[in-house]
Formats: C-alpha cells, structure tokens, sequence
C-alpha cells in the first residue's frame, strides 16, 4: 500500500536504515531525573540525528513541534508498571486510529515468545496487525524470547532468532531486539527474518565503544539500524552521542570516528 510506504520511508532513510531514538520508558518505569525536561531532549536529539522516536500517547500530543518533522512510532500497550507485582501482562491502550491521530508513522507493540503471558501478548500483536494494516500503518514487534522473565535461554541466539521470525509471520513489519552477540549468528537472524531489523540498548549502561561497536557489527551484517534510548538520553553528554551513533549508521564510519564526534578521541 501507498501509505504504508510513506509511513516505512519516514521511518527510514533512502540507505535502508534507521535511528530510533527510544523515550518510550516513562510509560512503565521511572526516567527522573534524566528526562525531567523531555520536550527539550527531544528536540536536541532531534537535530543531532535521529531519525525517529519511539513514544508515548503523551510525548506525541504535547510535543509535537519538537520532534521537528521526524518518524514516529507510537507506544500502544501499557497498564503496567515497576511497582506492581507482574502479575498481568500489558494491555492494549491505543488503537490504530488513535495512533493515526497523533501523526504516528508506526505502532509498537510486544511479542514475547515462551513468557508466561504470551498467549496474551502474541494475540495482541496479532490483532494489533490485522487492525492497523487495513489503514496502511505499519506494525513494529518487540521481540524478545520470553520477555523480561528470567530463564537461562531467554537471550539464545536461536530464540531470538525464532522470536523475530515469528512476529514477522504474524505480520510486523519492522522487528526491535536484541543483538545475538556476534555477526554470524546476527546475519542468520536477519537472512530468516524477512522485515527490518534494528536492535535495542536494553537497560544496563554500555561502555560507549562496545555499544558502538555493537551497533556497526549488526550494521555490516544486514541490520537495519538502532532503537535505543537509556544508553543515550541518559548519557552525560546525549547530543553528542547522538550525533555519533548518527554518524555510524548513515555514514559507515569506524568506531574511531564515531567517538571522535563525541571528542573523545583527539
């Protein structure tokens, strides 16, 4: 479809690739004090070189100057958070058209094979398809193998693998995860996964060149950008590294260059 076309190529650049900027976090966990003064952060890394933001129903109608024309991917289940108890998975709070609406270019949700709810979160993922492509809006799936439950093959290769592959065939059209931890097992991802794939910065600080170098290794292999946030926003200096991750993706610098954009190294 032609909309879903011009939603795509909003989303990415002519190269094929993408830098989703991640502020979706405040919906489910705390981003204070990093993210007092969102709409200000939004705008900066906006002009430093994101290519679009993943976020929130709130983020979309209050900022929407900020994000300076870029690709939006809104954020539709929620009804959860840190401070409860995890016993419910997350609930579908928005709606295609709603996310329409807003301007939204792309609607996220969760796909979490081998979880305790994924009998829940697969059907949502599911309908969610089935509902947003009858308007032409793309779908993008978060997979991860069990979700956030800890089992000892929740981040395998393969299962990451099987995680993305399965919610391309339950229709999503750009899949988030994990990086598998090196090329080969990371190009075999991509070659069985038969949509865009960017991969996550997850919740524990990276050093900035291993998360860089993350980046380039998925990069070379087929992988088709980034959707990071905490390593970024809650960076001391988040313009700068911005413009470096910016940098590595589109202009196919080494890991070197990217870091002298950020002056650290002279």
């Amino acid at each position: 479809m032609n909309n879903t076309t011009h939603r795509m190529n909003h989303i990415f650049k002519p190269d094929g690739k993408t830098f989703i900027l991640a502020m979706d976090h405040g919906a489910n966990f705390n981003v204070l004090p990093a993210l007092k003064k969102q709409g200000e952060m939004i705008r900066e890394l906006a002009a430093a070189g994101a290519d679009a933001f993943l976020a929130t129903v709130g983020m979309a109608e209050r900022f929407a100057d900020a994000f300076l024309g870029k690709g939006l991917i809104l954020r539709i289940d929620g009804g959860v958070s840190f401070l409860g108890d995890r016993s419910k998975p997350m609930q579908i709070v928005a709606t295609a058209e709603d996310a329409l609406r807003l301007g939204a270019d792309s609607i996220i949700t969760m796909s979490f094979p081998g979880s305790k709810f994924e009998s829940e979160v697969l059907s949502n993922l599911s309908k969610c398809v089935m509902d947003a492509h009858k308007w032409g809006l793309p779908v993008t799936a978060e997979a991860l193998p069990r979700g956030f439950e800890r089992f000892d093959d929740a981040r395998t290769p393969e299962n990451i693998t099987f995680a993305c592959r399965q919610s391309v065939e339950l229709g999503a059209d750009i899949v988030k995860t994990v990086y598998t931890g090196d090329q080969d097992s990371f190009k075999n991802l991509v070659e069985s996964t038969y949509a865009p794939v960017v991969i996550l910065g997850g919740s524990q600080k990276v050093e900035e060149r291993i998360l860089l170098q993350e980046i380039k290794d998925a990069i070379e292999v087929g992988g088709a950008g980034v959707a990071m946030g905490r390593n970024i926003w809650g960076h001391e200096s988040p313009v700068r590294y911005a413009a470096a991750i910016a940098k590595l993706i589109h202009e196919d610098c080494s890991v070197d260059a990217a870091l002298k954009e950020m002056n650290k190294l002279h």
